[in-house]
Parts: structure tokens; sequence; C-alpha cells
């Protein structure tokens, strides 16, 4: 029986991996708003540096959840976390019974609300460790890694997840399951919160310059987002901050899903990413000067972009 998945969020990470799920034989479906004509009639072109250059047709693409036919196994919530966007809303009425919500989503401290909202349902938290940007409509660039982790909350593995797991690896890409999924996304953070908001404080520079000009202050950051998560419960690696750092001096120019927001003039997600973060040190006693400061800073530059 074929396995039917909805994307919600079909950008640059929703579109790249409802696109490998299709390969691996799922029947996937899309909510697609601001590119919808161009999807509806095309597809989505994905040119990944890694699995090659290939067209994604999906079985249905959509405006609105409700729109959406059929039962499905899994809604893959892959949408930016900002105030404005009602995740519970948006995947309601596409959650039945039988239904995995799995949500690919950057921050920390982000699951509750999904966890409340449907306390029946299979509730799946999924990090991308991926570069992958949207150049245009229907035109996804996938640049560099694609590695997912997925665990289920509070902390443990389904066969529900394990099969979705399976399908990502199929298709090519690597895929991890975890119990500790909590601990993932401040792991992920640790790379996150400093350089989300320096590309844009910085004036748009690419990953590689913010690291070559200020690598101490990148650190700093780091080693404060390692704090936090260990007041939380999360103890990280004692080399994460070093293997962070080695892994950027090896990627590509890449510009960053928060600068490629503000350059649109789109909502950041500097709540989820780092305002979260900054909310659970207080919370926990932690002092974290550094990124106290960024977030300050991307606050003020928020009101800029509002004004």
């Amino acid at each position: 029986m074929t396995t039917k998945v909805l994307i919600i969020g079909a950008g640059a990470i929703g579109a790249f991996y409802g696109a490998l799920l299709e390969k691996a034989g799922a029947e996937v479906a899309v909510v697609c708003r601001s590119d919808y004509e161009q999807v509806k009639q095309h597809g989505f072109n994905i040119n990944s540096h890694i699995l090659g250059t290939w067209t994604f047709t999906p079985s249905q693409v959509l405006k609105n959840t409700a729109d959406y036919q059929g039962t499905a196994d899994y809604v893959l919530l892959c949408t930016k976390v900002i105030p404005s966007v009602d995740r519970v809303a948006l995947i309601r009425q596409a959650v039945s019974a039988n239904t995995a919500i799995v949500f690919i989503q950057n921050g920390v401290e982000i699951e509750q609300e999904i966890v409340d909202a449907f306390p029946d349902n299979e509730i799946i938290s999924g990090l991308a460790f991926i570069c992958s940007n949207r150049t245009g409509k229907g035109e996804i660039l996938h640049l560099a890694y694609g590695r997912l982790a997925l665990g289920n909350l509070p902390g443990f593995v389904s066969d529900k997840t394990a099969y979705l797991c399976e399908l990502f690896r199929q298709a090519g890409i690597e895929c991890t399951t975890t119990e500790a999924i909590v601990t993932e996304r401040w792991k992920k953070c640790v790379w996150n919160a400093p350089f989300n908001p320096l590309s844009v404080l910085s004036g748009g520079l690419p990953t590689l310059a913010i690291l070559q000009s200020q690598e101490a202050f990148v650190r700093s950051i780091m080693q404060e987002v390692c704090r936090i998560a260990k007041a939380t419960g999360h103890q990280l690696r004692d080399n994460i901050v070093d293997v962070n750092i080695e892994h950027t001096y090896k990627m590509p120019p890449y510009k960053t899903s928060m600068l490629l927001d503000y350059e649109n003039v789109q909502p950041m997600e500097t709540e989820a990413i780092i305002g979260n973060a900054v909310r659970a040190a207080r919370r926990e006693g932690i002092e974290t000067p550094y990124l106290e400061s960024v977030y300050a800073l991307m606050k003020l530059r928020e009101l800029k972009l509002n004004a």
C-alpha cells in the first residue's frame, strides 16, 4: 500500500524532502501558496549538488490544507516557526486518527504546542542539517549536506518513525532516528544561534566570511548555547563547538535562511532560534551576554524591517 504524505510549507526544505519521499515511492502532496501556479503547472525543479537534477511532480498541489483529498499517513510541517503562523491551525484539517505529525523546523523549545494540540497522534520531531535555498518559483537548490534526525516526542522511536527514516535513506539521504531528539535540537542551535543572526547583522555576509572575521565571537555564542542546553538537561559533546567550526570552514559559501528572509522582507525566525534560547537561559539562571546582545540587535533589525 502506497504511503501518503502531505507536505505543508513546500519551500527550500519541504519541497526537497518531499521530492526525496516521492523518489522512494511515496505519494506526496504539497500545500504551496506563493508558488502555487508554477508548481501546479510544472512541478518543482530540484537541483542538488549531491543527488543530481530532477523534477518533482506532487500528486496534489494545494493552496489550503483543507483541500487535501485522502488520508495522510504523515503530515510534514516545514513552515518557518514565526509568531504570526498558527502551526496547529495549519495542520489540523489534515490530521486523522492514524496520521503521524512530523515537523521539520528550526528552533528550540518549539514542541509543546503541537504535543498539547494532538495528544492522541504520533508526534515526530525532525531536524534538517542542510544547505538548501529556494532560488525562484518552484526552484530548489540543494548545496550541501541533507542529513535528517527524527524522533518521537516525548522521547522514543516508533515503527512509523523508523519506516519514514528508511524511505529517506532509500532516496539517497542520510537519516537517523534518536530517542533524544530534543538534545539534537540544542545541538543544531549551536550552529544556528550565531550564523543566522550574524548573517543579517553583518549586512549579508556568507557564513565563511563571518567565521574568518569573527571566529572568537562565534565560538562565544556557541559556548553559551552549550551551557543553556546543559542546564535544561541536554548535555552536548565537549568538542561540539570545534566540530561546528571545522564543518563551517568546509562548507560552500552559504546564505542562511534568516538572511534570505531578511533580503526578501519576510518574517525571520528570531524567536524560535534565538529568543527561545535566551528565555531558557533566563529561566535556568544562565548568563548569556553574547546571545542576549545578538537577540537585542535582531529585535532592532526587525523594527527596521517592519518600519
